[in-house]
């Protein structure tokens, strides 16, 4: 956890607070990556040192589009997600059990998936 969280760059507001890896302004809705300031390669102050690849060995970043490489069934849907389908702004998570990018699939919403699933677009 960051002891002193940096003001908004668009707002200036001081009321920032953390979402995972991000800051996030309340007033603005604005996201941002804190600087790391000098921890190249180390644990950064939220533990994000490792680095998360795709299937083809890619490193993938915040904000990157990805294709799904195979076809996944989703719970609760009589279809599910299509090899090929194109997911737009990714968010990488410390999530469970390996499902480390959060995202928003058209037609199925927010959802985890896995980065050995998916190949960067």
């Amino acid at each position: 956890m960051i002891e002193n969280l940096p003001p908004c760059p668009k707002c200036s507001c001081e009321y920032t607070y953390e979402m995972n890896a991000l800051v996030v302004c309340p007033e603005c809705g604005h996201e941002w990556v804190p600087a790391e300031g000098g921890t190249e390669g180390g644990d950064t102050a939220e533990g994000w040192g490792r680095v998360v690849k795709d299937s083809v060995g890619n490193e993938l970043r915040d904000g990157d589009s990805v294709v799904v490489v195979k076809a996944l069934k989703v719970k609760g849907s009589p279809s599910g997600i299509k090899a090929g389908t194109k997911v737009r702004n990714i968010r990488l998570v410390d999530g469970v059990d390996g499902h480390d990018i959060d995202c928003k699939i058209d037609g199925f919403g927010a959802m985890q998936l896995k980065s050995s699933v998916v190949k960067k677009a």
